[in-house]
């Protein structure tokens, strides 16, 4: 078959799986977006709590439902779906109707908590832009499912295009792109969260990277770089500070290190810099323009429980207090579990080696970004470590150019000692 075929193959497969769990992949923050894309569907303020609520209270029963029937003790008791459905509901509508007769009506999103929290989400209209279209053609259930399953496979397709951009061989390109499906990349994509978007976007201007420094394209990948970033701006501004931030970094240490070895920089590594720069400082000009919160507020939510305290008075020294406690925990429990670790190591390795370490820098420093917004919410109980998955795109990327060098290996050590073998492999 040809190359293409096999990406779809792979990408149907992925999406068909996904059928196990069509229910249940929400998280706090869900509703918020969900809430969000239904308002800019049309949905009164009524009616996109009314959804939304269905959703999330339907996920919790769908879970408890699944529990139920393999808990050891009450695995033959009567379902209790209808019960928790309920009590979800009575709850969530208590809530919401409190805070709307309180006067809490503005926005885009539904008043699910307080308006200092909610505002966050009225400054990221990136992802729930993007799931209107879903909602529209499939219904709040199977809408959100099918945005998620697009916006992963689409991931997964830009790993198998940055790949063959490197012009490394179709079957490790396909190992890159079913790697990013069965990784914690793949898990968290599919929730409806920003991550996915987010995760796509990060790979859409690693790909700009690998047409400017590998794909004689300098002026697409340029303007693909430009255009994620722009993107990343609008479904989680922070992102694109990030990446910017990143990008410029590397371009920086590359050219830095160039110059030590008396060659020249390289046209596209500088032009991946100043793009990073102008991203960059786009980003902090465009936030402070339109008032979106500060770094300050976001420490307020982080420190006060989603502002369900009173402010800190003295916030950082707090906040890098935690961030010690935070490393030293999050450390410990890679190394109990060090899959991770190791994944990021071998990633790591792939990318720097041979004579695509230009661009092996850039990868690292999109990866990196995962560790930057981790360490800015460094709270140990989010759930599946959502906020560093950016991380695990250098595996993704690195593995298959770690393998492609130990098949090379491979390949060249036994045609050296056979000229008649090394002839025919010509």
């Amino acid at each position: 078959m040809r190359p293409r075929t096999w990406v779809l193959v792979l990408a149907a497969v992925f999406a068909v799986l996904q059928l196990a769990n069509v229910s249940g992949r929400d998280t706090p923050d869900s509703k918020n977006y969900l809430a969000y894309a239904l308002s800019l569907r049309g949905d009164s303020k009524r009616e996109a709590a009314a959804a939304t609520i269905d959703y999330a209270c339907a996920g919790r029963a769908s879970i408890a439902h699944r529990n139920q029937k393999v808990n050891v003790v009450r695995f033959h008791a009567p379902s209790p779906t209808r019960w928790v459905l309920e009590q979800c509901r009575a709850a969530e509508w208590r809530n919401v109707d409190a805070r709307l007769r309180a006067g809490q009506t503005g926005g885009h999103t539904v008043p699910f908590m307080p308006e200092r929290f909610m505002r966050i989400f009225e400054v990221r209209p990136g992802y729930p832009v993007f799931l209107v279209p879903f909602l529209v053609v499939f219904g709040v259930k199977w809408g959100v499912w099918a945005a998620g399953v697009a916006v992963t496979v689409a991931g997964g397709v830009l790993v198998f295009l940055i790949l063959r951009t490197l012009s490394v061989a179709v079957p490790l390109a396909l190992t890159g792109q079913a790697l990013y499906y069965v990784l914690p990349s793949g898990t968290t994509a599919m929730r409806p969260m920003t991550e996915g978007l987010l995760l796509a976007l990060t790979l859409a201007a690693v790909w700009g990277c690998a047409l400017v420094l590998h794909g004689h394209r300098e002026r697409a990948g340029l303007a693909l770089v430009g255009g994620s970033l722009a993107a990343l701006f609008t479904v989680k501004h922070s992102q694109a500070l990030f990446l910017g931030m990143c990008l410029a970094g590397a371009g920086a240490v590359i050219a830095v290190r160039r110059w030590r070895r008396g060659s020249a920089a390289g046209r596209g590594v500088v032009a991946l810099a100043v793009v990073g720069c102008g991203a960059v400082a786009g980003t902090m000009l465009l936030a402070r323009v339109l008032h979106y919160p500060s770094e300050s507020e976001s420490l307020q939510d982080l420190l006060t429980g989603h502002f369900s305290r009173p402010d800190r008075s003295h916030p950082w020294p707090e906040f890098l207090h935690l961030q010690v406690n935070f490393w030293g925990e999050w450390l410990r429990r890679r190394l109990w579990e060090p899959l991770f670790l190791a994944a990021l190591a071998a990633g790591a390795w792939g990318v720097w080696r041979g004579r695509r370490r230009a661009f092996g820098g850039f990868v690292l420093g999109a990866a990196f970004t995962g560790i930057l917004t981790q360490a800015g919410h460094p709270d140990i109980n989010i759930w599946g470590e959502r906020l560093i998955v950016l991380a695990w795109l250098l595996p993704v990327v690195g593995v298959p150019l770690l393998l492609e060098s130990v098949v090379r290996g491979r390949v060249v050590m036994p045609a050296q000692g056979h000229p008649d073998r090394a002839h025919s492999m010509r």
